[in-house]
């Protein structure tokens, strides 16, 4: 039954997409999946031309922004469950056994918990915190699938948003349907958190979620963001070397 679609917003991802697309279609060991399509905001690096080679459907979205590329994608997919999924981000090997199986059982959305490619004390007890069914702990870095019809009803992501789209539509769905935090782990570097300091950056993050739910404008919340976190990038531990994953950018 193939009937999950992928969907993978990039913006000059060539170091990690072509080993992310091999990645999931050769833990399909079930033919769970429709396609991948991969939706670009305009690359100027081979990130289409990898993600081609790779096996994906690429699409050229006309304006950039994540909430929009998803979109996008979403409108080109065929299958009767999406699947959005971060570039740098892994999720587990028999991810689309577990997707599959959540919305056989009438759950129309859900996502994965979180695990950083590090034993750190800190951010471990910060993973444990994803399992818990509660929206603030809730981020696109999850990934998140979502039954296709759910998705055209509640009107999808906001295309305006350039920050906590993914935050923003867990409150949507979760009012209009069963919402699944799946037992699996999408795996994600802790480089961003070591750069910054652990401590530090959950509380620009923690100041982020409150600065949008309180109203502040997003370019406000940009700048904010901008202004205190430095962005790098680490090669992550997983299935093979080629896969490496920069922490879960919350901006470009």
């Amino acid at each position: 039954m193939n009937s999950i679609s992928v969907i993978i917003p990039t913006y000059n991802e060539a170091d990690v997409i072509h080993s992310l697309i091999r990645y999931l279609i050769k833990n399909d060991t079930e033919k769970y999946m429709r396609e991948i399509i991969v939706v670009d905001g305009g690359s100027v690096d081979a990130t289409r031309s990898l993600a081609r080679s790779a096996g994906a459907d690429v699409i050229l979205s006309n304006k950039p922004g994540r909430a929009i590329q998803m979109n996008v994608g979403a409108k080109h997919a065929s299958g009767d469950v999406l699947y959005f999924l971060h570039a740098d981000s892994l999720p587990p090997q028999d991810y689309l056994y577990h997707i599959h199986s959540a919305w056989q059982n009438g759950f129309k959305a859900g996502c994965f918990r979180l695990h950083f490619d590090t034993n750190h004390r800190l951010l471990s007890i910060y993973s444990w915190f994803t399992r818990l069914p509660y929206r603030p702990f809730r981020f696109g870095d999850q990934s998140l699938y979502i039954d296709r019809r759910l998705f055209g009803n509640i009107g999808g992501f906001r295309g305006d948003l350039t920050v906590m789209e993914d935050n923003e539509i867990i409150g949507r769905i979760t009012r209009n349907a069963r919402f699944c935090v799946m037992s699996g782990y999408v795996t994600t570097s802790a480089r961003k958190y070591l750069d910054n300091g652990i401590l530090r950056l959950q509380f620009v993050f923690t100041c982020v979620y409150f600065m949008y739910h309180m109203g502040f404008s997003q370019a406000t919340i940009v700048r904010f963001y901008q202004k205190f976190v430095r962005n790098g990038k680490k090669p992550v531990a997983g299935v093979t070397e080629e896969i490496r994953t920069p922490y879960s950018r919350a901006l470009r």
